[in-house]
């Protein structure tokens, strides 16, 4: 029965689909985000992406247009070695085999989630032969030293960083002081407006 609904009526025929092609569905990349000078990279969310170049754009429009950071990088989540989830009180470097690591190294930077809710921040970085060489290397160098509930570790050679000459795209003009809400001093209108009201 063919409806008179011209919503409907323009819609393609369901039996009429054809195979994805290969850019039909983008890939996910995984976005880190410096807040502070010296301060360690923090997981900030996910774009989804043609490719590396494209994400890092992404990430930078979607993550860094309303609060000031000092640098980002982005990694295909395809790139990412993720370890178990604990719960309560279990560190998730007991679950962690120690792995004989293979001869030829690369670096790897190790990403802890030690609050449940929270995001991952960076721990640190290592040289290891493989993504479980360095789970196990990750848990002799941290994993006595507190509760992690989730570790990730991703290869330093996969990451897209900022680079040396992009830090400028970080710097903000002081001057412009009416992009911070903190300018507009708000409690203190709401104050002087209150105070006037009850004279």
């Amino acid at each position: 029965m063919k409806s008179l609904d011209p919503r409907v009526a323009r819609l393609p025929q369901v039996a009429d689909t054809k195979a994805k092609t290969a850019l039909d569905q983008f890939g996910t990349f995984e976005v880190f985000v410096q807040a502070k000078e010296g301060k360690p990279f923090q997981h900030e969310g996910c774009v989804h992406a043609p490719n590396l170049e494209m994400a890092y754009i992404l990430a930078k429009e979607a993550f860094t247009r309303r609060f000031t950071c000092v640098s980002l990088y982005v990694v295909d989540t395809q790139d990412v070695s993720a370890s178990p989830t604990t719960e309560g009180n279990q560190n998730v470097y007991s679950l962690i085999d120690d792995v004989k690591d293979g001869p030829d190294k690369k670096w790897y930077e190790v990403y802890h989630l030690t609050k449940r809710g929270k995001q991952h921040v960076h721990a640190g970085s290592l040289e290891a032969g493989s993504p479980g060489g360095a789970f196990s290397k990750a848990k002799s160098l941290w994993g006595a030293d507190k509760v992690i509930y989730n570790v990730w570790v991703a290869e330093r050679g996969k990451i897209r960083f900022t680079t040396p000459e992009e830090q400028d795209l970080w710097n903000t003009l002081p001057e412009k002081k009416f992009r911070d809400a903190s300018d507009y001093k708000g409690g203190e209108k709401l104050k002087n407006f209150l105070d006037a009201k009850s004279k």
